[in-house]
């Protein structure tokens, strides 16, 4: 009030002079509507010029003084984000992880010590009482497993409380979380103090909700790419014992005739599997793919002579984009075991690979002119967009699915989520077309 009264007060100070200027001292007196204009113009500088008592003393009267713990809490919810961002844990719940999160946490928790256990053991522990709550020992609190056992927040405000199997452990008070994957508790995040005050339950509860979110997708990371592993082993496994049987017969069948071509493809033979088993991760140069894919054609071309031709155009841009391994020649076989083989007299398989820098993404498409895809068996396999469905449709006719097609997909989308593109197509001239669209990397 005592804001507002002042500023009526000016207002009509103001009027007053305004009125005492322009009609009583003024000779002549000046008419109204200047008047008027000039009073109202110095009342809307006055309240626009002046600082709102009303502002001022309200928002004071609503501070009161804040203490150091509520300052240190305010900070660690500031710095909330940012320890997301940097959060060790996000690799997994092991100790050198833990040790660096705990590290990370101290300052930001309030907290006199913090720790890191799995179900059985102290993963990592900074702050006073080291000596005796040591990383990769057990539990010395009987606090910890009863947060374990009960999978709820537990508040301990006294030495007894705790339960430190230590005489004279300096920890006090503590907040002790459980740390969770989906519903299943792994472990506990605690904060201690070497006093009565416990530290900020809710600021510690959030921040373990935070590390237990890192440690949920941790575990899918190690999901998918067990996942991911598991299908490039079984790509592997699908360089099948039919092919090796078939180039073993026409390397037995040479061998009295023509030994030298015997032992040639004896050596392409051995390079083709080195280069499937010993391959390492999940990517490899398209150039390291592309001699693959010409090492298996020309183990074909002995089997099935002049029936099988294979053409290619490749972008030499192509060559030093990296592609995901063992992914063009299951392709290529599929086109010449199940478009080719069945065709008496032959046909041609082509290879054509792009790159587009604008759109940055690699294209890769396998066709050939052979038997083609009968249209139902189309139809199970793609969706109206031509994009390859579940498992049960190509699996249905394995004679005509192809070799390792839906295996391939379910790669493509462990490795690109949704960013890739794999259509299968019959043409109306014959045979059938396989594309494939990548990120360019």
């Amino acid at each position: 009030m005592r804001g507002s009264a002042v500023l009526a007060a000016a207002v009509t100070l103001i009027w007053v002079l305004v009125y005492l200027g322009t009609q009583i001292f003024a000779d002549p007196a000046l008419p109204m509507l200047p008047t008027l204009g000039l009073g109202l113009a110095l009342t809307v500088g006055a309240v626009l010029g002046y600082p709102s008592a009303l502002r001022g003393a309200s928002g004071r009267r609503r501070q009161r003084p804040v203490s150091p713990r509520e300052v240190e809490v305010s900070r660690g919810v500031r710095n909330l984000a940012a320890a997301g961002r940097s959060m060790p844990l996000r690799a997994g719940l092991t100790p050198e992880a833990a040790r660096r999160t705990c590290e990370l946490l101290r300052p930001m928790l309030s907290g006199d010590a913090v720790s890191i256990t799995d179900r059985e053991q102290i993963l990592a522990y900074v702050g006073p009482g080291a000596d005796h709550h040591r990383e990769g020992a057990q539990m010395q609190t009987s606090a910890a497993p009863r947060t374990i056992a009960k999978g709820k927040t537990q508040v301990v405000r006294d030495r007894a409380g705790l339960g430190c199997r230590v005489p004279g452990c300096e920890l006090i008070s503590a907040v002790i979380v459980p740390l969770r994957v989906g519903a299943r508790v792994i472990g506990t995040l605690g904060v201690y103090q070497a006093e009565t005050e416990i530290p900020p339950r809710q600021l510690v509860e959030d921040m373990a909700s935070m590390l237990s979110l890192h440690l949920e997708l941790a575990e899918l990371d190690r999901e998918k790419q067990l996942a991911t592993d598991a299908r490039l082993n079984a790509l592997r496994a699908q360089i099948n014992p039919h092919f090796l049987f078939n180039i073993l017969n026409t390397i037995a069948s040479k061998a009295r005739t023509r030994p030298d071509e015997a032992r040639e493809l004896l050596l392409r033979l051995s390079e083709f599997f080195r280069y499937a088993v010993r391959q390492e991760g999940h990517y490899a140069e398209f150039a390291q793919e592309y001699y693959f894919v010409r090492t298996y054609v020309s183990l074909e071309q002995a089997r099935f002579g002049d029936r099988l031709k294979v053409r290619y155009d490749i972008d030499p841009q192509v060559l030093t984009t990296r592609v995901p391994v063992l992914m063009i020649q299951p392709l290529v076989e599929n086109a010449v075991k199940h478009g080719i083989a069945g065709k008496a007299a032959g046909g041609t398989v082509h290879l054509r690979a792009r790159v587009d820098p604008l759109a940055r993404t690699t294209t890769i498409r396998v066709s050939d002119d052979g038997v083609g895809m009968a249209p139902e068996v189309l139809a199970e396999m793609a969706d109206s967009t031509g994009e390859l469905r579940g498992r049960e449709a190509v699996q249905e006719d394995p004679s005509h699915a192809g070799v390792g097609l839906q295996n391939i997909s379910e790669r493509l989308s462990s490795l690109f989520g949704d960013r890739y593109e794999l259509s299968i197509s019959t043409p109306r001239s014959g045979g059938t077309v396989v594309e494939l669209t990548i990120p360019l990397r």
